[in-house]
């Protein structure tokens, strides 16, 4: 399945709405454009193998960019809208991109790169075009919506989001075949959550990122109709749920948690019952939240475990989570292995690092132009396992259970604490709107537990609420793990997809003052 043959088809169906604009996008406009962005790249002298980067804020032309370079052999380069122009230069550089594809919502950024990025071959921007950019729709509206001669699939190619340190490319060699033909991804949607021509699919997060870019790539190889939502609201969400009578959707647990946290008047002012599947990954979800979203939405909660490496892959439905609560699932795609520092293999029940046994002959992923961190992704005495760098451990019936990523360790007299217990624990306070728990500087202990906090009101920041939450966690936690202090922030550093940048709110008592995000 793919977009041009939907757009035979059935031309008039929508492949997408852009939630805020209500803007539509047939198959055969996603078709028509797509193509005359392929004819556009091969008309500057683009080929099979060639990268293209996508700086952009969720709007009506990113996909069919995607798409284009899908059909055009190319590797395409979602890149965060919330990076600075010398970290977009970093990224751009390090793909090979010869195309920068960019929007006017981003030009002030975007203009700074204009000096930094002069061997482009072409620089385009949405909704206008400032010195030094082509303005896209006149660029691409130049070439004919017939296919281009040469037609073969190309691949994204994704930087890790930089919470620990400089973004990570992971290039896979592109596929031989024909555009339309079949992947993993495609068999794992279809099987697990039912993929196909008929359901909507609501996507609530940026498309730079790796879930949301090809889960809704995937829903456009069925041929469904997916709502893009520029920003997410959390009503909003809800709202769009009951318009569109959205029946596929993928969430991170921080949107949960912001869903839950509505008044109970909006939360059960929209019906959500058409929900057949609603996905979550990216980060593990406190219980509390979990058994809430369930008790509300019913079992129809989804949860996967899985990286833009595609080295591993773990699921599970409502049911198997409420009989292994707290776990990320089975896996599906390798094999599990929890090892310690050395390697060896630990028994059930004990934490370590996870790694993914895969077939030596697929296991392929690299980190581009970055051997040592490949090196680092391996087992040391099997080359064929590889780790995302995140500690767990496995029960008797083969249940993976996240403890933290191995980076955010803190290590306090000599004792190994993960942080993300008391963050599950803290985000569940009713007036905590979002926590970042970390290790600070201890002159005894080498690190000791502090607690970062957004508070739901700002008024409520003070010693009186420090006090109430380290007593809340040591209701529940041994005081190890329990922090010391708490800190007030009016609001922390998270990704747009959910994800904490913990490291920029470490680097605040550790005297690191580098870039905003890598």
């Amino acid at each position: 399945m793919h977009p041009h043959i939907h757009a035979v088809q059935r031309p008039d169906q929508p492949a997408y709405i852009m939630a805020a604009t209500q803007e539509v996008v047939t198959y055969k406009q996603l078709n028509d454009r797509s193509n005359q962005v392929a004819q556009l790249a091969r008309a500057r002298g683009l080929k099979r193998g060639d990268g293209v980067a996508i700086f952009m804020d969720n709007n009506v032309h990113f996909l069919e960019i995607c798409w284009a370079a899908q059909r055009a052999g190319l590797y395409f380069t979602a890149v965060s809208s919330r990076l600075t122009a010398s970290e977009v230069e970093y990224i751009v550089k390090d793909c090979g991109a010869k195309f920068l594809f960019t929007s006017d919502y981003m030009k002030e950024e975007a203009a700074k790169l204009v000096p930094l990025l002069p061997d482009m071959a072409g620089m385009f921007m949405v909704g206008g075009a400032v010195d030094g950019y082509e303005n896209y729709v006149t660029a691409r509206d130049e070439h004919p919506s017939e296919a281009i001669g040469d037609e073969s699939r190309g691949l994204d190619m994704l930087y890790s989001s930089g919470t620990t340190g400089r973004p990570k490319g992971i290039r896979r060699s592109l596929p031989d075949g024909p555009i339309d033909g079949n992947d993993a991804l495609l068999g794992l949607v279809s099987i697990l959550y039912g993929f196909d021509e008929h359901m909507t699919y609501l996507s609530p997060a940026p498309l730079y990122h790796a879930a949301p870019l090809r889960y809704t790539m995937a829903a456009q190889h069925m041929g469904a109709t997916c709502v893009i939502m520029e920003n997410f609201d959390p009503e909003e969400s809800l709202a769009l749920i009951e318009k569109y009578k959205v029946t596929h959707s993928q969430w991170v647990p921080t949107m949960f948690v912001r869903m839950l946290k509505l008044p109970e008047k909006a939360r059960q002012k929209h019906d959500v019952s058409s929900l057949k599947y609603a996905i979550h990954a990216a980060a593990p979800c406190p219980i509390p939240v979990k058994e809430q979203m369930i008790e509300w939405w019913g079992p129809v909660i989804y949860e996967y475990y899985a990286g833009s490496e595609g080295n591993g892959f773990t699921q599970l439905n409502s049911e198997e989570w409420l009989a292994h609560k707290g776990s990320v699932g089975s896996a599906l795609l390798g094999i599990i292995h929890i090892c310690d520092e050395e390697g060896v293999e630990l028994p059930v029940g004990e934490a370590g690092t996870v790694y993914f046994e895969g077939d030596p002959d697929t296991v392929a992923f690299e980190y581009h132009n970055d051997p040592v961190k490949t090196a680092e992704s391996r087992h040391p005495k099997h080359a064929h396992w590889s780790t995302l760098g995140d500690v767990g451990k496995v029960d008797e019936d083969g249940y993976l259970y996240l403890t933290d990523r191995k980076a955010f360790m803190i290590i306090s007299g000599g004792v190994n604490i993960y942080p993300q217990e008391a963050e599950n624990l803290l985000i569940t306070h009713p007036k905590v709107a979002d926590v970042a728990v970390i290790g600070v500087p201890n002159e005894d202990f080498g690190e000791e537990v502090k607690a970062v906090v957004q508070p739901i009101d700002w008024a409520l920041a003070g010693d009186a609420l420090e006090e109430e939450l380290i007593a809340f966690c040591k209701e529940s936690l041994s005081a190890i793990k329990c922090p010391r202090s708490v800190d007030f922030d009016k609001e922390l550093p998270r990704h747009a997809t959910g994800k904490l940048y913990k490291r920029l709110v470490r680097d605040r008592y550790w005297g690191n003052s580098d870039s905003k995000i890598v």
